[in-house]
């Protein structure tokens, strides 16, 4: 399995995605800094968190007209999976990547801890290794992960089963609207989320239950229990 992780300045979660893929695959995946213009060929791409550039404007919307994000648009228009997590989910929509915002939390706070999350849509790429309506647990930190979409947008959403998880049990930790975790794109191979799957997918983490995610994503899971 080939993966790819895109680097950026400011992030500071881009280890624990390096350790992460490399647990999972056996083998470690190739970097690539903001500046390139092309991607090795990969199986999966990640951007992963932190704060590219320091969050300003807005979170992620310099890191989104980086020359690397051109390559990773041309990657996943050809069917390539792609997954933002947190910071990268903030650069995924203000690449147009994926549709909505990331705004600040509802408490104007930086927020982490672990919360819970439902799996809506176990049908795509990023999620086939779960159930629907499993909830698992999965740890957040960040501060502008209130994910909004306009009416038409959401519905939209809803009506293409494009939301792959949500906050469940009372966790939502940001104020996202209909209680958003996660989102794919239409064609199903661009994934966002603001939780980090690759904080738990070991024992030695407390718990395995993002490594599915991964799995899944790479064609390796079978279908685990709720």
């Amino acid at each position: 399995m080939n993966t790819t992780v895109v680097l950026l300045p400011g992030l500071n979660r881009d280890r624990d995605m390096i350790a992460a893929l490399k647990t999972i695959t056996g083998k470690a995946p190739a970097t690539v800094w903001q500046t390139e213009t092309a991607l090795p060929k990969s199986d999966l791409v990640v951007i992963p968190g932190g704060f590219s550039f320091g969050d300003y404007l807005r979170a992620g919307a310099i890191a989104a007209r980086s020359p690397v994000m051109r390559a990773v648009a041309e990657a996943a228009a050809k069917g390539v999976p792609v997954l933002g997590v947190c910071n990268g989910f903030q650069i995924l929509c203000e690449a147009g990547l994926l549709p909505g915002a990331l705004m600040r939390n509802t408490t104007l706070r930086f927020v982490c801890r672990e919360v819970k999350l439902e799996v809506v849509n176990a049908r795509t790429r990023f999620s086939s290794g779960y159930a629907n309506g499993q909830v698992i647990r999965c740890p957040v930190a960040h501060h502008d992960g209130n994910y909004f979409a306009d009416e038409t947008t959401l519905q939209q959403l809803i009506d293409g089963d494009q939301i792959v998880f949500r906050y469940a049990e009372a966790t939502n930790p940001n104020g996202a609207i209909n209680d958003i975790a996660g989102i794919v794109n239409a064609a199903g191979n661009v994934l966002g989320m603001m939780p980090h799957p690759e904080n738990l997918i070991e024992p030695e983490h407390g718990g395995t239950d993002g490594r599915a995610i991964f799995e899944s994503a790479l064609g390796m899971a079978g279908r685990i229990a709720a």
